[in-house]
């Protein structure tokens, strides 16, 4: 049984990557992953603005009272000498690097355009394999048209993209106006994977003390089924790979994203509740279907229920959207 995809321009011994999480800050967690047959892993994202915070922060901490006592400025090294840069994330990589055999993804979310250049050039610097652009934006100007977001997504990718010599995968959300003419000119601009979809995290209310607080949600396999309609609907219409996340819990749910067309599922919620080594278990249920179905290898699934090549392709459509709402049980009056 051959479970080998490409991604990335690496031949992968099967398409299970775990994904970005807080599972890959740790090095002994990372070689865990290798042992349970993880293909790659993609790190924990370097945040630009967590860098700047942290980097005020001290300024602030450091200049308290400074002014009302001059000696005091002696006591305390320059703020270049404290960690506030991305040293610590640069030094995980290269540690994770010479610890195991598999591809190593970096993953950065950037704010500013120097912070994109520069920290990609660090990363690659590092050592990482590759390169995964988490370009998690809310837009909240309503003077900026959809046309002017998209062209800061397409100068980040393609400026990083002419200075790096890795592979430059770009993590997405699905709230783009045409997402699938978006995709064909992020593949043109140099993208060599799109990962559908990035989950934004929503915040809640807290009734009793009014604040606004982060609400951090595991996936459920429903969340699959928004990545693998538009991994079917892009598959074979663009050059770049597509990687599918978000929902991704079971053996079935990475099949159905093989067969819409994806070439790497990506693992977090799973092994954030169910631990690193159900990688194993997803595998082994993998092979085991495939076996019973009669399939010699992921390539001879891989898109084969994608809108191109299913017997329905208006599947994948709003033409469905009555059948569905008409094979829905209607309650007894």
């Amino acid at each position: 049984m051959k479970l080998a995809t490409t991604y990335l321009g690496f031949k992968l011994r099967t398409p299970l990557v775990p994904s970005a999480s807080p599972l890959s800050e740790d090095i002994d967690n990372i070689k865990r992953m290798e042992d349970a047959g993880a293909s790659a892993v993609v790190f924990h994202s370097l945040f630009e603005e967590q860098l700047h915070r942290e980097h005020h922060e001290l300024h602030y901490y450091l200049e308290q009272g400074a002014e009302s006592y001059p000696e005091a400025l002696s006591y305390f090294s320059e703020p270049a000498e404290f960690k506030v840069g991305p040293e610590a994330y640069l030094e995980h990589i290269a540690k994770a690097k010479a610890a195991v055999n598999i591809p190593i993804i970096g993953s950065l979310n950037g704010t500013t355009f120097g912070g994109w250049m520069r920290y990609a050039r660090q990363i690659e610097q590092a050592g990482a394999n590759a390169l995964e652009l988490n370009i998690y934006n809310v837009p909240t100007d309503s003077d900026r048209s959809a046309d002017d977001i998209e062209t800061d997504y397409l100068t980040i990718v393609a400026s990083v993209k002419a200075q790096l010599n890795i592979p430059v995968a770009v993590k997405l959300s699905p709230y783009f106006t045409n997402l699938a003419r978006f995709a064909r000119s992020l593949d043109r601009n140099g993208a060599n994977a799109l990962v559908l979809f990035n989950r934004f995290y929503q915040p809640d209310i807290e009734l009793e003390t009014l604040e606004i607080s982060p609400n951090l949600l595991l996936s459920t396999p429903m969340a699959m089924r928004l990545p693998m309609r538009w991994i079917a609907l892009l598959y074979s219409r663009i050059g770049a790979n597509l990687a599918a996340t978000s929902g991704i819990h079971r053996a079935t749910d990475a099949l159905k994203m093989l067969m819409a067309g994806a070439d790497v599922t990506m693992l977090c919620s799973v092994l954030l509740r169910r631990g690193i080594d159900h990688i194993r278990v997803i595998e082994r249920e993998m092979r085991e279907w495939m076996e019973e179905h009669e399939y010699e290898s992921v390539e001879q699934l891989k898109g084969s229920m994608s809108q191109k090549n299913c017997p329905d392709p208006s599947a994948f459509e709003r033409a469905q959207y009555m059948r569905a709402l008409s094979t829905y049980p209607r309650a007894s009056v």
